[in-house]
């Protein structure tokens, strides 16, 4: 069955209510005269009234009810009022949040990081992020660095912090590489250790210790393995448990040793002992990276901000 319309009723179209007109026709409301909303907006009397008059073409009814001095809402006045005011306060809403988004205080900002930046690094960079813009919607992936650039290159993450160790130089094809620090590498012994008083250790020293490893998370073995081999040694891994709190306990336990980043080195347990490792090339580069070309673009002013606060974390840590 079809619904009878009548054709003597106007409908009111969205597109016939412009949004300065709404602005002006509240501002009347609220003044109750269109010489004093004219005084609040700017606008000439005439160009008040001639507003109003072009809303109430559009909705067909009259919106004021016309007084000897001044005007007060008519019925049909009085309903659009309420959702006028509405309406208003929600594109101001949405202009403030597009003007912050450009500002760097608003919107969202996805970061990607792997697991010992997670330790330190990042965790103070999004709590200063948090402090120093609230309205930013941070998120943080933890994953491998070839997960992190795939995620960048998908348009899932907006920044990741990623590193270049063991596997060689990070793939920047649709990347942006910013170097952010050199990140060495520290062996971590139980604080008995016969080396743990020494200032520094060298891995063929440590050649017939049980490594603790990382097992799944692949470039934790191919780490320990690339620098025991340069050292002369096959490394003996008889302990593989994936998290930090369980390496460090094991550690703590005399059970092995474990490699640990400078980068971590502040949130590991205190009744172990870090060592550097005298092999030059125990360390690996850190960088922040972000996509190249218009995925680069969905949050510059908030990714600048990120990489700003990284620098100056990583420059106290490392």
């Amino acid at each position: 069955m079809t619904a009878m319309t009548n054709p003597h009723v106007s409908a009111v179209a969205p597109t016939d209510l412009a949004i300065e007109d709404l602005r002006v026709f509240v501002a009347v409301a609220q003044a109750g005269s269109f010489t004093s909303a004219a005084e609040v907006t700017g606008y000439t009397q005439s160009g008040v009234s001639r507003r109003i008059a072009a809303l109430e073409r559009a909705a067909g009814a009259a919106l004021f009810q016309r007084l000897p001095r001044g005007v007060r809402l008519a019925p049909a006045g009085d309903v659009l009022s309420g959702h006028a005011t509405v309406l208003l306060q929600a594109m101001d809403a949405a202009v403030d949040a597009v003007a912050a988004v450009r500002r760097g205080a608003g919107g969202r900002l996805r970061i990607g990081s792997f697991a010992t930046a997670d330790a330190v690094l990042v965790p103070a960079v999004v709590a200063e992020l948090r402090r120093t813009a609230p309205d930013l919607t941070t998120t943080v992936t933890e994953g491998l660095t070839g997960d992190l650039v795939a995620g960048l290159r998908a348009g899932a993450l907006d920044v990741a912090v990623v590193s270049d160790y063991p596997d060689g130089p990070v793939d920047d094809t649709g990347l942006v590489l910013e170097h952010l620090c050199d990140d060495e590498l520290l062996v971590a012994l139980p604080a008995d250790h016969r080396l743990a008083g020494e200032p520094s250790v060298d891995l063929a020293d440590l050649a017939d210790e049980s490594w603790i490893e990382a097992g799944r998370l692949a470039v934790d073995s191919a780490t320990v393995n690339l620098l025991a081999a340069r050292a002369g040694f096959v490394p003996r891994t008889d302990i593989t448990v994936p998290g930090w709190t369980a390496k460090q306990g094991f550690v703590a336990a005399g059970l092995g040793v474990t490699l640990v980043p400078r980068l971590a080195a502040a949130a590991m347990r205190p009744d172990i002992v870090l060592r550097p490792v005298r092999d030059v090339s125990a360390r690996r580069r850190v960088h922040i990276a972000r996509p190249a070309g218009p995925l680069g673009e969905v949050t510059p002013v908030a990714t600048d901000h990120f990489i700003r606060l990284a620098r100056a974390a990583a420059a106290r840590i490392v």
